[in-house]
C-alpha cells in the first residue's frame, strides 16, 4: 500500500471510530484534533454532576443580601456545542442573577459599536493584579480601569454603549444579552433593589473614572444601568447557549443569529482568559487553558473556542467569589474530554 493509500485508510478508520464507537468519549482524526461524540459528552456531563452534586463546600455571597437567600443546593450543568447540540444534567432551569458574567456581553456590545481597538485603548485589556472592586488599581494605572471585567471597566463599558438616555442604554444591553441566550431573560427586581441601595463603592469608582475623562455618560447613570445588567436572571442552560455563541464565532447556534462580529470574538475570549475568575484567573487558566467568566450569583460560563461552551450554576462560592461546584465540574469535563485548547 502506498503512502496515499495509507493516509486514506487512516482517515477512513478515524471516521469509523467517530460514527460507530458511541461509547468512546472522543476520537482523533488524522489532523490530530479531537472529534467529540455526543454520547461521550453526555457520559462525562452525567459523571461530573454525580461526582460533585453532594459537595457542600463554599457558601453563598452574603454582601448582597438577596444572594444569601438563594437555594445553595441548585446545581445544573449544560454543554452546548457550536452546532447546537444541548447536553444537560441536574437543575438546569433554576435561575440565579448573572452578576459579573454580564460584563462579557456588555464589553462585546461596546466592541460591536466602537471596535476592538476602542475597548483596548479606552478601557484596557490587562489584568489589574488587584481585587475586582479596587479603587487603588485605577490610580495606579493612570486613571484606567485596565480591563472590562473589573467593576471599574464594566461601569465604563456600560457608559460607552451608544444611547440618548438611560432607558435606551439599558434596553440595548438587555436585548444584547437576550440575543446571546436566544430568549428573553428575566429581570430580578429583588436582587436589583438589594444592590442599587448599597452600591456606594461603585458610585465612587464611576466618579473617579469621570474625573479622569474615561466615562462616556453620566457616571451615576452608568452605575445604575450596570447594576441592572448584573440583576438579570440566568440558568445553566442560558449560560451554555450564551457561551456557545462565542464558541461559534459570534453566531447563536440555536437561533442562527449573528450577535458579535467574528473578528471580535478572539479579543473577547483573550480578556476572559486573563481576567475571568476574579483574583484566581491565573490558576484557572493554568488548570484548564479555557476562557471563562464567573459571577457571584453562582454562575460559571466557559468557552472552548470553535467547539462548545459549558454553563454551570451552583451558588456556594470559594474565597475568590467563584462557584465551587461549577469549577470542579467544569475542570472534570475539560480533563475527561481533552478540551484544554493548549493541548490540541
Amino acid at each position: 500500500m502506498g503512502a496515499s493509500g495509507r493516509r486514506g485508510f487512516l482517515a477512513f478508520f478515524a471516521m469509523v471510530l467517530v460514527l460507530f464507537s458511541g461509547s468512546a468519549l472522543f476520537a482523533r482524526d488524522v489532523s490530530g484534533l479531537h472529534t467529540l461524540s455526543e454520547t461521550g459528552i453526555k457520559q462525562v456531563v452525567k459523571e461530573a454532576y454525580e461526582k460533585f452534586k453532594n459537595d457542600n463546600s463554599g457558601k453563598n455571597a452574603d454582601y448582597i443580601k438577596a444572594l444569601a437567600k438563594v437555594d445553595p443546593k441548585i446545581f445544573g450543568i449544560t454543554v452546548v456545542t457550536r452546532d447546537g447540540k444541548v447536553i444537560e444534567a441536574g437543575d438546569t432551569k433554576s435561575a440565579v442573577s448573572i452578576q459579573s458574567i454580564s460584563k462579557v456581553f456588555t464589553a462585546s456590545l461596546v466592541m460591536q459599536e466602537h471596535g476592538a481597538k476602542f475597548l483596548q485603548e479606552k478601557i484596557g485589556a490587562n489584568a489589574t493584579g488587584l481585587p475586582f472592586n479596587s479603587i487603588i488599581a485605577i490610580e495606579l494605572h493612570d486613571g484606567s480601569a485596565s480591563n472590562p471585567f473589573v467593576n471599574a471597566g464594566a461601569i465604563q463599558a456600560t457608559s460607552w454603549v451608544r444611547a440618548k438616555d438611560s432607558k435606551e442604554r439599558w434596553a440595548k444591553i438587555k436585548k444584547n444579552m437576550d440575543d446571546y441566550a436566544g430568549n428573553e431573560l428575566a429581570f430580578n427586581e429583588e436582587v436589583y433593589i438589594s444592590e442599587v441601595n448599597d452600591n456606594k463603592r461603585n458610585q465612587a469608582i464611576s466618579k473617579i473614572l469621570d474625573a479622569y475623562g474615561r466615562m462616556g455618560s453620566d457616571p451615576l447613570e452608568a452605575t445604575t444601568v450596570y447594576t441592572k445588567q448584573c440583576s438579570v436572571n440566568v440558568n445553566a442552560h442560558d449560560l451554555g447557549v450564551m457561551g456557545a455563541t462565542l464558541a461559534n464565532h459570534g453566531v447563536n447556534p440555536i437561533t442562527g443569529k449573528r450577535v458579535l462580529k467574528a473578528a471580535y470574538v478572539p479579543k473577547l475570549l483573550a480578556v476572559m482568559a486573563t481576567a475571568g475568575l476574579y483574583d484566581n484567573a491565573g490558576d484557572w487558566l493554568y488548570e484548564t487553558g479555557a476562557p471563562a467568566k464567573s459571577g457571584v450569583g453562582g454562575g460559571l460560563l466557559t468557552v472552548i473556542p470553535g467547539k462548545l461552551a459549558i454553563g454551570v450554576v451552583s451558588p456556594p462560592l470559594d474565597k475568590y467569589g467563584n462557584s465551587v461546584r461549577a469549577q470542579k465540574a467544569t475542570i472534570y469535563i475539560i480533563e475527561k474530554l481533552g478540551l484544554n485548547p493548549y493541548a490540541q
